[in-house]
């Protein structure tokens, strides 16, 4: 999630990684644009022209130096950032925008969690970016999220977050439980109820004052997030109260709860970051995003304490991402086609993984050196590169609905409530859907911290 991409907000510090092969400059310098300026241009009496970008979180693209990279391989053309800390702002801002048609950016970044409400309501607002990008570079069911059922492409993608888990190794020792990567991965090979097994073994011997796991919340929706019918199905009806995966995400959570397995702190609050710092949390689910969030709120005590491993089961699963779209408004719409078209190939994408450990949607960046040998230091070196190319290549194209934001929200808080004020699992799923079938308005939306500001 951009840390809310999240959500629940992104935070602005990246994750440290140490990678071998191309340099900075060389991947940077791959894949950039020579055509010539289009007649779809305004610029100024200089022939200068300036690209605004409004994204939310943390989109990388500063930290790893590329919109200064593009104006020396464009001096013509300089790009300006506008970034809003958190999604939940960003979004129903950008919709109002939309309806009034005014004040948008050259380029505006586009969640995950919304894609399908825009692609449904808002796609004729877009330029169609299909003969600016070949889709075929991105994993399969990257580009199908944010695809008309015309054929209409609004928006190229950035990074997404295929599924690990991260683990404290220390911990782990201290309940006599296994350390490394492999044996960690086999307890819980079965799928998520393995997952649960695995912490009532921690439990028995667990250091005073910790728990298994950070929030069963954050469970439930990488449960969720590994089958392709979530809270819809293909005919766009919300189908969230029988859906099997939805069903067993909230079970199992109920499980947890009840077994105090999970410290039932909400992500990327205070009192999570500050349960990193203490260490008192044993495992927290890992989509690509989350390990620059952990190290950032564990802070340098705790470097070498983690360790990072696959997720339960044998489905991968995805959690987050975002896309950058073209408002047809904008007065530079060819240049801004140009500009989403470089930001989003495979060289900018290692590079932005590099700085941020953001993972790369387009394909092509799986065989670079950057994404394919990256490690982090912070959790042991580990292999990030390749567990989550892995993982993104088998995530199964999933169902998505104009308010999945807004449902897995309603559900999650009510999870919270399981675990912090004991509510009856059938009250508070009561409670869950009730809200969700009155309100199912995206006005607050706790996407992914990769934008954690972002979802």
């Amino acid at each position: 999630m951009r840390i809310t991409r999240t959500v629940a907000g992104r935070s602005r510090k990246a994750a440290v990684l140490v990678t071998t092969g191309l340099t900075a400059s060389a991947l940077l310098l791959t894949g950039c644009s020579s055509d010539s300026d289009s007649s779809d241009t305004s610029s100024d009496a200089n022939g200068k022209i300036t690209l605004t970008v409004a994204d939310y979180g943390q989109f990388g693209y500063k930290e790893a130096g590329l919109f200064a990279k593009y104006h020396e391989l464009h001096p013509n053309i300089t790009v300006k950032e506008d970034t809003t800390a958190e999604e939940k702002n960003y979004y129903p801002k950008l919709l109002q925008q939309l309806n009034s048609g005014s004040g948008l950016a050259d380029v505006q970044g586009l969640e995950v969690g919304r894609i399908k409400e825009v692609v449904d309501t808002k796609a004729d607002q877009f330029a169609d970016l299909s003969k600016v990008i070949d889709v075929n570079d991105w994993v399969s069911w990257k580009e199908k999220q944010a695809t008309t059922s015309d054929g209409k492409v609004i928006g190229a993608g950035t990074d997404i977050g295929p599924m690990s888990l991260c683990y404290n190794t220390e911990l782990f020792k201290k309940a006599g439980l296994p350390t490394d990567r492999k044996e960690v991965a086999a307890k819980f090979s079965g799928g998520w109820e393995d997952y649960l097994r695995l912490g009532e073994e921690y439990k028995k011997n667990a250091p005073a004052g910790t728990y298994f796991m950070d929030s069963a919340s954050a469970m439930f929706n990488a449960v969720v997030s590994s089958n392709a019918k979530q809270y819809y199905d293909e005919s766009g009806k919300a189908i969230y109260k029988d859906s099997p995966s939805v069903k067993q995400g909230w079970e199992l959570s109920a499980e947890a709860a009840d077994k105090k397995l999970t410290q039932g702190l909400a992500q990327f609050g205070d009192p999570w970051k500050a349960a990193l710092r203490k260490g008192t949390m044993a495992t927290v689910v890992c989509p690509a995003w989350m390990a620059a969030q952990i190290s950032l709120a564990a802070g340098d005590d705790n470097k070498g304490k983690w360790d990072i491993t696959t997720a339960p089961g044998d489905t991968a699963s995805n959690w987050g991402g975002s896309f950058l779209g073209v408002p047809k408004s904008g007065k530079n719409v060819d240049e801004a086609g140009k500009l989403v078209k470089w930001l989003t190939a495979p060289e900018q994408q290692a590079a932005v993984f590099k700085a941020t450990g953001l993972f790369p949607s387009n394909k092509g960046a799986y065989d670079l050196a950057d994404v394919k040998t990256g490690k982090l230091p912070y959790f042991n070196d580990a292999p990030i590169g390749e567990i989550y190319a892995d993982e993104a290549k088998s995530i199964p194209e999933t169902v998505l609905g104009p308010k999945d934001a807004a449902i897995k929200d309603s559900i999650s808080t009510q999870i919270n409530n399981m675990e912090q004020r004991g509510t009856d699992p059938d009250k508070a799923w009561d409670a869950a859907t009730t809200r969700t079938a009155r309100n199912p308005a995206p006005s607050v939306h706790s996407g992914t911290a990769s934008q954690a500001a972002r979802v």
